[in-house]
């Protein structure tokens, strides 16, 4: 007894913590904005919190297996407005299944793009995909003509594609469904697959994983196609649930699911990461966005308070590499 005890006092707690301060700080997080409003914590905020967050957490998912690969993906939020201007101007015109159908294989093929400028050609992922983020918004303002694109007005309460923005299942909103059942398969996929210990492999050290026989280019182009599958998904769920397009609908996500991710403890230095904590990083997000509302705070207040908590994940993340908080070096 009296050694565990001075385990504990010797380092066995800041370990734990350090391991899984992003469930500590959810916690924190939930009970502080508890305390501030009697309304945060209520079924139907909550609900709609998670609700609202999904189709950025779907997104979330597909960007980890990139970042744990040691590559970056900014080009999903001009791809969410590609995909979901697509399927909704193609609903009414060849019907939702084929809509649905056409407008994943065109946004796999743009992360194909990416994957294999990135994967085969070893061109900088920053700079692919920053580039790819202008030429799909390109894209998708001439393949929509600049205008804004509405399912039919008749259509839009028969149409079984309501289903995926709109319907429910027990009570529970289908995005959320969706989400955390899509959240359960990549997890698994990842942490105990051979394709997933071959995404780490490639992340923590690519020399390494090539001698051992791993083929980096082609998992490294496997993941733009899982992040691009992604995107196609929640494109469906936006669609579904506006039944109408903008030409620039995904301008931002980016940084939102790219903010996610990092705050769920995934290593910009790849190699490292976990999908249950990106779920956590990400309705983190949702939570402190909509606690600072509920509390009174101005709008633009959400976006200094997500700044900060950015900032101190990753300084966190490299202090536990480095082992200190600043830099050895002056």
């Amino acid at each position: 007894m009296a050694g565990f005890v001075e385990r504990m006092r010797n380092g066995d707690i800041k370990s734990l913590i350090a391991r899984n301060g992003i469930f500590v700080a959810f916690v924190a997080f939930m009970i502080a904005f508890g305390i501030g409003s009697d309304r945060f914590l209520t079924f139907d905020n909550l609900e709609s919190v998670v609700r609202s967050s999904a189709m950025i957490g779907i997104m979330a998912l597909g960007v980890t297996i990139v970042v744990i690969s040691g590559n970056l993906d900014l080009s999903v939020g001009s791809m969410l407005s590609f995909g979901t201007v697509m399927v909704v101007d193609l609903h009414d015109k060849i019907g939702p299944g084929p809509a649905i159908l056409v407008m994943m294989i065109c946004v796999l093929l743009l992360g194909a793009v990416n994957g294999f400028l990135i994967g085969f050609v070893r061109l900088n992922s920053l700079i692919v995909t920053l580039g790819m983020l202008s030429a799909i918004q390109g894209l998708t303002l001439i393949y929509s003509g600049g205008k804004n694109v509405d399912v039919n007005p008749s259509t839009q309460d028969t149409t079984w594609f309501r289903v995926f923005g709109r319907g429910e299942v027990a009570g529970i909103d289908m995005p959320i469904i969706i989400f955390f059942a899509l959240a359960s398969f990549v997890g698994f996929i990842i942490a105990f697959t051979p394709y997933g210990r071959r995404v780490y492999a490639v992340g923590g050290n690519p020399t390494a994983a090539v001698f051992s026989g791993i083929r980096r280019n082609r998992v490294v182009f496997s993941t733009y196609i899982v992040s691009a599958f992604c995107v196609g998904i929640a494109s469906i769920i936006l669609g579904s649930r506006v039944m109408g397009s903008q030409n620039n609908v995904g301008q931002g996500y980016e940084l939102l699911v790219l903010a996610s991710v990092i705050l769920g403890g995934t290593s910009l230095l790849g190699g490292s990461g976990s999908i249950l904590k990106t779920v956590i990083g990400v309705l983190i997000l949702g939570f402190i966005q909509n606690g600072l509302l509920l509390l009174g705070y101005p709008y633009f207040a959400q976006w200094i308070v997500t700044w900060i908590v950015i900032i101190l994940a990753v300084w966190l993340d490299v202090a536990a590499k480095r082992g200190r908080l600043l830099s050895p070096i002056a």
